[in-house]
């Protein structure tokens, strides 16, 4: 094995040993931190740091560490939250979760950028294309990271399940599940109760120390990409200031604009899924060791339609299946008898959450292929605002009113994106190599000019 690979390697295993720990942590923060509504408070205030953290922190971060002391440090962010949840209330999740959203931001760019550089190193040495080598490295990168998901709810689920009195449930109870969940907290089944500490603070110091192990993974066997060749690409990309009022140029786009329900519904949604289904229907029904399994049905068969871009909504339409999880959603009372039913919805959401953001993302590349840093600023912009909106917004709505407002926003979306669309049709975006033809023709076009000049002046100099 080459030091290249060697490197993409070590990155993409510590990604899969950290967000082990953090990814099951937010699918349980409704259901493990209940008291006070502390867990989805802090996970909004999580996704809101995470957009100061873009706009401001990551650039400087990155400048004056290097990248992989950044990954470092942005993972000792990680484990410095996961420790917080060892005795959660607000004084230990508030700051804690500000700590791992400030260190989001700088830990993906810093890798994003030693994986660029380090793919551009050993393109050039094995006279390949540069771009065949860095998507070969994240897709290497991506594909360890979204399997994290698999073993962190597997723990959380291995460990919680040794809890058996949190299956007992009684009929009555059932119907404070799901939809008829109003906050009546007082009135909230024995399922919602936090399991035992002893548990809690196993499946936390069990978090910690896979989080703690990704970091020295990282940091012993990780080589030092030489922080004047870190600079030299970032000096390649805008300046700061520029990137940042760019994001917000952006918004003079009326097609940027239009885009902007369809991509805070990416967050809204998947903030429902984390926060609201997670509690009000497996935890509340089953019981919060099953969590883990569900979350795992939802995050392989994302990962799975992922990558085969979502054939199924060729045949039924990606906002179908949206509508038919929802309304679903509206109309199923949980039961124990029908525990195949708790597998069902978020395998279909996670089908609909794939081939929404694939092609949302394709859709944003292709409208905006001159601004791609400015349009994907605002993608991540907007996506956050949706995930603090549905965090936020978790404990002073019903269910119901929850699943309405994401149909009525849903709506929206689709008609906006259909304007997009049409638009786009009718009068498509020039692709990169027309827009360098046309470059190059105008550049020709100059050359000629500036050569005809030249022979006219050089003709007088002559006379």
């Amino acid at each position: 094995m080459d030091r290249s690979m060697k490197n993409v390697l070590v990155v993409s295993f510590g990604f899969l040993l950290l967000f082990t720990a953090t990814g099951s942590l937010l699918n349980l923060q409704s259901s493990l931190n209940t008291e006070e509504g502390v867990g989805v408070a802090s996970a909004s205030v999580q996704f809101a740091s995470i957009i100061l953290s873009s706009m401001f922190v990551a650039p400087l971060v990155i400048k004056y560490l290097g990248c992989k002391w950044t990954i470092v440090a942005a993972m000792g962010c990680n484990v410095v939250y996961t420790a917080g949840n060892f005795y959660p209330g607000w004084e230990t999740l508030l700051p804690t979760s500000i700590i791992l959203g400030l260190g989001e931001s700088p830990l993906w760019s810093a890798t994003s950028t030693y994986l660029t550089i380090n793919g551009r190193i050993q393109a050039e040495k094995d006279k390949k294309k540069n771009q065949d080598v860095i998507n070969q490295y994240f897709g290497i990168l991506f594909l360890l990271y979204q399997s994290s998901a698999v073993w962190g709810n597997l723990m959380s689920s291995i460990v919680f399940g040794q809890d058996l009195t949190s299956v007992n449930i009684s009929e009555s109870d059932l119907q404070f599940c799901g939809v008829g969940s109003c906050g009546n907290i007082s009135e909230a089944p024995d399922n919602s109760t936090r399991p035992p500490d002893r548990l809690v603070h196993t499946l936390m110091g069990c978090y910690v120390g896979v989080g703690v192990l990704a970091m020295l993974l990282v940091a012993v066997f990780l080589d030092n990409i030489e922080r004047d060749m870190t600079l030299e690409f970032r000096s390649n990309k805008e300046p700061f200031c520029r990137t940042f009022l760019a994001t917000f140029k952006q918004l003079n786009d009326r097609r940027q604009v239009l885009l902007i329900p369809v991509t805070a519904y990416i967050g809204l949604e998947l903030g429902f899924l984390n926060g609201e289904y997670t509690k009000e229907y497996v935890t509340c029904a089953l019981g919060i060791h099953f969590v883990g399994y569900v979350m795992i049905c939802f995050g392989a068969t994302s990962s799975l339609f992922s990558y085969v871009f979502g054939r199924l909504s060729q045949y039924s339409g990606r906002v179908a299946l949206f509508f038919t999880c929802i309304l679903g959603l509206l109309f199923w009372r949980p039961h124990l008898d029908q525990l195949p039913v708790f597998f069902v919805f978020p395998a279909l959401w996670g089908l609909a959450d794939a081939v929404w953001q694939t092609q949302t993302n394709a859709l944003y590349g292709v409208l905006f292929h001159g601004q791609k840093e400015a349009a994907f600023a605002n993608y991540r912009l907007w996506e956050a605002v949706g995930y603090v909106i549905a965090f936020a917004c978790s404990r002073f709505l019903c269910v119901n009113t929850k699943l309405y407002i994401l149909m009525g926003v849903l709506l929206l979306s689709v008609t906006l994106c259909f304007s997009v669309e049409y638009g786009e049709y009718i009068s498509p975006t020039p692709s990169d190599e027309n827009t360098i033809d046309t470059k190059l023709e105008i550049k020709s076009t100059e050359l000629n000019e500036d050569n005809d000049t030249y022979n006219d002046t050089d003709s007088d100099k002559t006379l």
